[in-house]
């Protein structure tokens, strides 16, 4: 069961990278250009191979709960996957609404990244830990990632209203904060590329450290070790030694991670500006070129709509529910509370802005990106980096 589970993650992602082509194609469809309205052959494939990969990723969701026992939103992996699915579930619904093609070309994409951003994290199904053994495992986690999901589809329409709005060609700072998106999206895709491909060479190097309190221990690195562990010591023969060694204070470990994103990043990305000999945004601007910004603006707005009530009631009534259950209190303080916290006051600020300061169009989508990378920071920095309650996730 846990091997079919698998085979159908995979068979979604290859649906999903089919679908990625076959929007493009619905793009440059000269005939589909003409009518504006109404899907053309490509269309009707592209959102074809989204359905049945949705319904592929469903099914791996079904057999991992039914082999693991439990909803399987209960780590990184899991929960990454299940984002990803619910990102997809909400683009073919505003997609029968809307009918727009270039939705899907940048929301499959961004679905594929999760996906593959997810298999960087174990895969093994695992018994749950104690303080998760609970119905509000099912019904919190997977709100808040189905609110989520629904809210990342404005950054998609954000990011398609501004490949339009703003001309790469004038240097202000619009178009270099467009740039620095692209950077970043370049980048993420550069650290899954580079993880992928030591984790396929089963890349590990064992260090022996020690910590701020003093005391021995061991810690392994999948990527080569351009910063080490304070006072590491190589324990694995033939594996590269660190550059530099970092204090006790600093998680080495994901100092290189980062380390390793902004240098393969940079790298991916100068070598894109090398090939085309032009920026990133510049490039993608062709395939927004008919895009109406108004019905993309809508869209944005609409998705924010939708997921702000669904997040809230997961991110933080149902949370603090289960807090009261689980800790017998309904807030803490805890990062993870923190930043769904302040997750919802953005959005309730993008809200606001829009409905009584008339923040429509740019603004909003520049809001919508800004309100997405909030949510990876959470989803990240937060699940990985800072210690609480939440860092079994």
């Amino acid at each position: 069961m846990a091997q079919l589970s698998s085979n159908l993650l995979y068979a979604s992602f290859i649906l999903y990278l089919v679908g990625t082509f076959l929007f493009s194609g619905a793009i440059r469809d000269k005939r589909g250009r003409e009518k504006e309205k109404g899907p053309n052959r490509w269309s009707k494939l592209g959102i074809t191979a989204a359905v049945i990969g949705f319904a592929a990723q469903l099914g791996y969701f079904v057999t991992r709960w039914i082999a693991a026992g439990h909803a399987p939103v209960s780590n990184m992996f899991e929960f990454t996957t299940f984002f990803g699915m619910m990102l997809v579930g909400a683009f073919i619904l505003i997609y029968f609404i809307y009918r727009l093609n270039v939705l899907g070309l940048f929301a499959l994409p961004v679905a594929m990244i999760l996906i593959a951003f997810a298999s960087m994290f174990p895969r093994e199904i695992s018994p749950l830990i104690p303080s998760l053994k609970s119905d509000w495992l099912h019904i919190h986690v997977t709100t808040v990632a189905a609110g989520q999901a629904i809210l990342s589809v404005s950054f998609v329409a954000g990011i398609i209203y501004l490949l339009k709005a703003v001309d790469p060609s004038v240097k202000d700072k619009r178009s270099f904060w467009l740039e620095a998106i692209m950077y970043c999206l370049v980048a993420t895709i550069a650290f899954i590329v580079i993880s992928s491909a030591f984790s396929i060479a089963h890349y590990k190097a064992d260090f022996s450290w020690v910590d701020k309190n003093g005391a021995a221990k061991e810690v392994s690195y999948q990527l080569p070790a351009l910063v080490g562990p304070h006072e590491g010591e190589l324990l694995t023969e033939g594996r590269f030694n660190p550059v530099i060694e970092m204090p006790a204070i600093i998680n080495a470990k994901k100092l290189n991670t980062v380390l390793w994103t902004i240098l393969f990043g940079t790298i991916l990305y100068g070598l894109l500006r090398l090939i085309f000999r032009k920026r990133i945004s510049m490039l993608l601007r062709p395939l927004v070129k008919k895009v109406n910004l108004d019905l993309v603006d809508e869209i944005g707005y609409r998705s924010v709509l939708i997921g702000f009530p669904v997040f809230t009631l997961g991110g933080l009534i149902f949370a603090m529910i289960w807090a009261q259950i689980a800790w017998s209190r309904f807030w803490g303080w805890d990062p993870k509370e923190v930043w769904a916290l302040i997750t919802f006051l953005f959005y309730a600020a993008f809200l606001h802005l829009r409905l009584s300061r008339g923040w429509h169009g740019e603004r909003s989508a520049w809001l919508a990106v800004i309100g997405v990378a909030i949510i990876i920071f959470n989803l990240v920095f937060v699940n990985l980096i800072i210690a609480g309650l939440h860092s079994y996730a």
